[in-house]
């Protein structure tokens, strides 16, 4: 099993307090906005970062839910949170444990990755309905804790995971027509994430705060880039091909040498029925540059998945009487992600996919361990689970 990483450094961080917090909650279904807002879900925020701030744009903007509470480490983020999203009076608190202490009925976590295993498990406890952004953890221990945790949950409290992809009606599509065998029997994939740096490293006197607010730059705090952003593609892979058996890889440092972390990447994975896929990712492309997305090829047809569109390609010489066929999506794909959330909380309906998430997380983390020792990785050996 990987190595825990920085074990120093990441209860230095705690010990010192540096971690950002906030709630979100749910109330009654019938509520709305003014005369009834008191039956509405009523949401708050755990970390009110950019994405988190983004996650709850969403939620207020849904007719069913409002925003009621904002929590983060930091006051100039959840200032920030209420003027992106126009707050006049909502609960603000530094401590997320206080949060859930509170009659909210579901928390959105979104804050640093190496925080999500503690903060879930916490709200688990505490009996929220659960939106927990990815990935699931930075390590080993972290993904097995979230397991844990979801094993513990109450049967009626829904625990998902800002996987959007899985609720991305073009992705839906995709995965429907594997499984129908419009493209036969799977033969090979590939996946990729070649993009531009995502994060501007800023300036902090305080080490402490520093390493915190640059979360993203420290592979204790963000896992690598691999970990941070890659897990979609591998969330996906999960979804239609399983768990792989093994990895081989290479990455480095070429352009971006302010972080601890990689800026480039590329791996080949085993999957069952000796499947191959290659990997490839880098955060070092110019403005303008870049790809995000999944193929999948089979012995009939190809399936191309991304966030904007699905495209499915027969083979030439196949039965298939369609021709290539595109479908487009018409939204942020996570945007139906909280649709689907909220649906459920309003419904009773209930999903928990702590572990399914944990899982895809650990190819991430397979991934990274065959790159850091330039050795095969094994699920068995590193993973274990």
């Amino acid at each position: 099993m990987e190595k825990d990483f920085s074990v120093s450094r990441r209860q230095f961080l705690r010990n010192s307090g540096a971690g950002t917090a906030g709630v979100f909650t749910l109330v009654d279904s019938q509520a709305v906005r003014g005369t009834e807002a008191n039956s509405n879900v009523s949401v708050g925020l755990i970390g009110c970062g950019h994405r988190g701030a983004y996650d709850a744009g969403i939620v207020h903007n849904d007719p069913r839910a409002r925003i009621t509470a904002i929590c983060d480490l930091f006051e100039d983020r959840r200032e920030m949170a209420k003027r992106s999203l126009k707050l006049e009076r909502p609960a603000d608190y530094e401590d997320f444990e206080k949060l859930l202490a509170s009659d909210v009925d579901a928390v959105i976590i979104a804050t640093p990755p190496f925080e999500h295993p503690r903060m879930l498990a916490a709200a688990v406890e505490a009996k929220k309905h659960i939106y927990c952004e990815k990935p699931m953890g930075v390590d080993v221990e972290g993904c097995k804790n979230v397991m844990a945790a979801g094993r513990r949950c109450d049967p009626k409290k829904n625990i998902s995971v800002g996987f959007q992809q899985r609720y991305g009606p073009v992705y839906q599509d995709a995965y429907k027509r594997v499984v129908e065998g419009q493209i036969g029997d799977l033969v090979t994939a590939r996946a990729y994430w070649i993009g531009g740096d995502p994060f501007i490293r800023k300036p902090y006197s305080d080490p402490k705060v520093e390493h915190i607010r640059n979360w993203f730059c420290y592979k204790d705090t963000s896992g690598d880039f691999i970990v941070e952003q890659d897990c979609h593609n591998f969330d996906v892979l999960h979804w239609f091909l399983g768990l792989p058996t093994r990895a081989v890889g290479y990455g480095g440092t070429k352009v971006r040498t302010s972080m601890e972390i990689m800026d480039h990447l590329s791996l080949a994975f085993e999957f069952p029925n000796g499947i191959q896929v290659n990997f490839e990712a880098n955060q070092m492309s110019p403005p303008g540059i870049g790809k995000v997305g999944e193929e999948f090829v089979g012995r009939k047809g190809m399936i191309t998945t991304s966030r904007g569109k699905t495209v499915f390609t027969p083979a030439h010489d196949s039965d298939q009487a369609e021709t290539t066929v595109t479908l487009n999506s018409r939204r942020d794909i996570t945007v139906d992600a909280f649709q689907s959330f909220l649906d459920r909380v309003v419904s009773g309906k209930v999903e928990n996919v702590a572990e399914r998430s944990a899982l895809s997380t650990g190819i991430a983390i397979l991934g990274r361990t065959a790159i850091y020792s330039r050795k095969e990785a094994t699920w068995k050996d590193v993973i274990g689970l």
